[in-house]
């Protein structure tokens, strides 16, 4: 129907250009943020799962944080204990020298002797390290000597024959705690390597998932943007064409 009071084509080109106007800013957000979801209105439900990912990477990022503190207090340990490895081979030596015609082997012996318990405080204990998607134990018993009595070095001397040989089969058991203790240390720094590369790869999968809700597809948002663009300018031209309508609907009255 022609009509000068109602325009409907203007108010069908108005919407449909309102609309496109829409789509078109939030496509140039999207552009212009590199994010697909910019507000809860965008996507409700992936914002929740985003922001899920986002959340357990951050504990992650700290768990792997952790690890590498753990390692390292580890690997203190460790180096102290090949360090009093080392001394307790010179010890056995001492005991043995001192078994056969005592000397001044025993000055050296309590020097040695002085030192490891002074190192034995740097080889630390068992450790729980939060990983961001757990608590790993590393260490045990065996890796905590916090006196040199956890080694059964006390009170032992070679200035004697007799001392000697008593301080020859300690100083050989304390090899062997030593060790056992050193196994533990060893297999709690491979334990929280593992749980390293672990929790690296859930970082990786995590932004992965992150990623593929949040981020924007700017090839395809481009091209909507283009699209966009062209249907504006399409309804610009065509609104143009609407308000036209009640002038030429005025020309069917001049000959009246």
């Amino acid at each position: 129907m022609l009509s000068i009071v109602t325009n409907v084509d203007s108010l069908v080109a108005q919407q449909n250009l309102n609309v496109n106007q829409k789509f078109q800013s939030n496509t140039i957000q999207q552009l212009t943020s590199g994010y697909r979801i910019n507000t809860s209105a965008d996507d409700a439900s992936g914002l929740i799962a985003a922001n899920t990912d986002r959340n357990s990477i951050a504990s992650l990022n700290q768990g792997v944080l952790n690890i590498n503190n753990a390692i390292s207090s580890l690997q203190i340990a460790d180096g102290a204990m090949s360090n009093i490895a080392q001394m307790l081979d010179r010890m056995q030596t001492l005991a043995t020298e001192a078994a056969s015609s005592t000397g001044s082997e025993d000055t050296e012996f309590q020097a040695l002797l002085g030192e490891i318990t002074r190192e034995v405080a740097f080889t630390g204990s068992s450790v729980a390290v939060e990983t961001g998607s757990g608590v790993v134990g590393a260490g045990g018993a065996a890796l905590t000597m916090a006196v040199t009595g956890g080694l059964g070095l006390t009170g032992l001397a070679v200035d004697t024959t007799t001392h000697a040989q008593s301080a020859m089969t300690a100083v050989a058991a304390a090899i062997g705690i030593l060790g056992t203790a050193q196994a533990t240390v060893g297999a709690g720094e491979n334990v929280l390597n593992y749980a390293s590369q672990l929790a690296q790869s859930q970082i990786t999968n995590n932004t992965a998932a992150e990623s593929q809700l949040r981020d924007a597809n700017i090839a395809a948002e481009a091209a909507n943007l283009s699209q966009a663009q062209t249907i504006q300018q399409a309804a610009i031209a065509a609104m143009a064409q609407a308000n036209a309508e009640p002038q030429a609907v005025l020309k069917l009255t001049q000959n009246m």
